[in-house]
């Protein structure tokens, strides 16, 4: 009798709670094809519907993306852009993939080298982007004008991109700490809108690197320099010393801003950093691999297959129960993550796919990780679904 006591108690404290119970119906009567897990901070499953069907992440990829950043390059990595002038005054510019050369940065460059290298006119400038091949493309990324297809480069300012203010053929910069460059006003009058607008330098990586080499040559000039040369690209001489390192804010920054503003061409560059730890110049297949062996130390091969780091391509499938234990490793980092509802989150949207994932911090189960994917029109049910789970538990 003692022992089937015993068993009979132990049936019972197996079964779910009423509460967990009542979640759990809950989530499959608002959304019964969604993709949703949830665990504790211990790893107990708390709600597990279609768990482990692959989905398409979109940008959430992203915190895999940033995980794999954090576990190969490190919090304080810094991405190096590095400056040479030669005995005839000739500056090169060699690129390292710094995601953060925009404007605000560029103007403390410019400060920063013309102390460095004097005011006396430079005679030429020379770009170097030789770090990334020339002919990389990110799958997703299409050749168009919209932004978020900016085209991935080892030197590239303001995220490759140009935003300016055309009316008819006049055209000036829509941001104050942005100069307006000979480029910049061809290529907005060629394909900008009429009104405010940005477009991405997808088309052509020679058009891209003139304007990262005009837009530093106006930052030069702006901090009391002179550029009297062309603009053109090679290589750094052999031999030749920097005179002058850029070093971008530390990764932790980065991914941070990676993570809040959901930016592809920062996720990318980020990613293909990965890559060059392998030594040699970047290249997405050196990524791929890196990010695959992490994957598949982690258990996680046969569940986050990912093509790359942004999340644009609809290539990229997951299982909720894959990115969950992402989630996990990622923990130590969870502060990196500001969701626009002020939670530890991060959301992904292409059209018919919503999904949303991160941790939550609750009355009776700690903090929770969270996946939640739907296949629809409604954009808001992910957050609905978060609210009821957080909620109830």
């Amino acid at each position: 009798m003692p022992y089937r006591l015993s068993a009979l108690l132990l049936a019972l404290l197996l079964l779910p709670a009423p509460a967990l119970a009542g979640i759990k119906e809950k989530v499959a009567a608002m959304a019964p094809s969604a993709l949703v897990f949830v665990v504790d901070d211990k790893g107990n499953e708390l709600i597990a519907q279609n768990a482990d069907k692959p989905f398409v992440p979109a940008s959430v990829t992203k915190i895999v993306t940033a995980w794999l950043a954090m576990e190969v390059l490190g919090g304080d990595y810094r991405f190096e852009t590095r400056f040479y002038l030669d005995d005839k005054r000739v500056l090169y510019v060699r690129g390292g993939g710094d995601p953060l050369l925009i404007s605000e940065k560029l103007a403390e460059l410019g400060k920063e080298l013309v102390a460095a290298i004097g005011k006396e006119p430079i005679t030429g400038i020379v770009l170097d982007a030789s770090y990334y091949p020339s002919d990389i493309r990110i799958p997703g990324i299409e050749e168009t004008s919209e932004s978020y297809d900016a085209l991935n480069s080892a030197l590239a300012v303001n995220f490759n991109t140009i935003a300016a203010v055309r009316k008819g053929s006049t055209v000036r910069s829509a941001e104050a700490q942005t100069p307006i460059t000979p480029l910049a006003v061809s290529q907005f009058r060629a394909r900008g809108p009429n009104g405010r607008g940005r477009i991405s330098l997808a088309q052509d990586p020679a058009v891209s690197l003139q304007y990262a080499g005009e837009l530093i040559a106006a930052f030069i000039q702006q901090a009391g320099g002179s550029v009297k040369g062309k603009i053109t690209t090679g290589t750094v001489p052999q031999g030749l010393q920097p005179v002058y390192v850029y070093r971008s804010p530390p990764l932790s920054e980065i991914l941070t801003a990676l993570l809040i503003g959901s930016n592809n061409y920062i996720a990318n560059q980020v990613f293909l950093e990965i890559g060059g730890t392998l030594g040699g110049s970047v290249s997405l297949e050196k990524s791929l691999k890196v990010a695959n062996s992490m994957l598949a130390a982690n258990g996680l091969a046969g569940d986050i297959h990912i093509e790359e780091g942004s999340g644009i391509s609809r290539n990229n499938h997951f299982t909720a129960r894959g990115l969950a234990h992402v989630l996990e490793l990622f923990a130590p980092h969870a502060n990196l993550l500001h969701g626009h509802d002020g939670g530890m989150n991060k959301t992904g949207t292409m059209t018919g796919i919503h999904t949303l994932a991160g941790y939550a911090d609750t009355k009776d189960h700690g903090r929770i990780r969270f996946v939640i994917a739907t296949k629809n029109s409604d954009g808001e049910m992910r957050f609905r679904l978060a609210h009821a789970i957080a909620a109830e538990l």
